[in-house]
Order: C-alpha cells, then structure tokens, then sequence
C-alpha cells in the first residue's frame, strides 16, 4: 500500500499505519511511485482530492488500474488526457453519498447496510481503528477550526457533547 503527505511526521504516521510506500505529495508522485513498483504504478488509487490530482493520479496507475474519486477538496473540474486512460485500459469513478436516493439497490440505505455489516465488525474487533488528534469542548469548536487551519492535524478532531 502506498499514501501519500506533504510533511515527515505526516509521512511517518503513513507508514507506522501500515504504508509500504510513502511519499511526499510535493514531490513527482507519478515518478516516485513508478520507481517504488519497479515501474508498474498502482492498481487503484483512492482520491479525495479530485480535480487538483487528476492528471497526476491518471499517470500514477498501472495498467487496467482504477481511479476512485470520494472528494473534491482541490477542485471539481479539471481536463483529463483521454489517451492516457485508453492505453492503459484504465478507469476513473466516482462514488458518493449525496447524490444516492435513499432506497434500492445503490441507495444510501444499501450503502449503510454494507457499512453496518462489513465495516464495524472491523471496528470492534479492533482491525480497523479511527485515528483521534484530539479533543475539544464543543463550545470551544472554533479552536478546533483554528488547529486544522494550522495544519499538523493528523487524524480527526472530536467534539465530545457536553
């Protein structure tokens, strides 16, 4: 498994997470990866990026790999070199709740159901566990917002209700 930080502890915590390979997203992510797989790159890539990474994450795929786009943080629209992905039978899909109807076989019901059924068994018995910065009060949610405009947040801020 590869991730990718843009800072050394960020690259650490990767790797003490279970990452094989890490590297600097300020870096030539396609050409670091294609060195670290012996030239292959990689079979699929979960983005939350979206448009801001595309290109590079396009070149970053092995042959027949799989783009997974779950966010849009750096931008939604961004123009994609078609060519690419047909040389190397690759794909690009995106996956979201928000648009999903709430009922049938792709709805968001189905979506928590699988969730409820693969993935918190995974929680409880410890296989998969949250990663926590820290707390704050939820009166005090602006210094929250002020740590992660900061940066350094390595995981998730909780807000406990008093």
């Amino acid at each position: 498994m590869a991730a990718t930080a843009g800072t050394p502890d960020r690259l650490e915590r990767c790797r003490a997470l279970g990452a094989d390979i890490v590297i600097d997203y300020h870096d030539d992510v396609p050409a670091k990866l294609k060195e670290a797989t012996g030239g292959r790159g990689a079979d699929v890539i979960l983005d939350n990026m979206g448009a801001k990474g595309l290109a590079a994450n396009i070149d970053s795929l092995a042959p027949d790999g799989r783009l997974l786009i779950i966010g849009m943080q750096g931008g939604t629209k961004a123009e994609i070199n078609l060519g690419k992905l047909l040389v190397k039978r690759a794909s690009v899909t995106a996956m979201g709740l928000r648009g999903r109807p709430v009922d049938g076989p792709n709805g968001k019901g189905a979506v928590v159901t699988g969730v409820r059924e693969q993935i918190w068994p995974m929680f409880a018995d410890g296989r998969v566990r949250p990663i926590v910065h820290g707390s704050v009060a939820l009166p005090d949610v602006a210094k929250a917002h002020a740590q992660l405009e900061a940066g350094g947040v390595i995981g998730k801020i909780l807000l406990p209700l008093p």
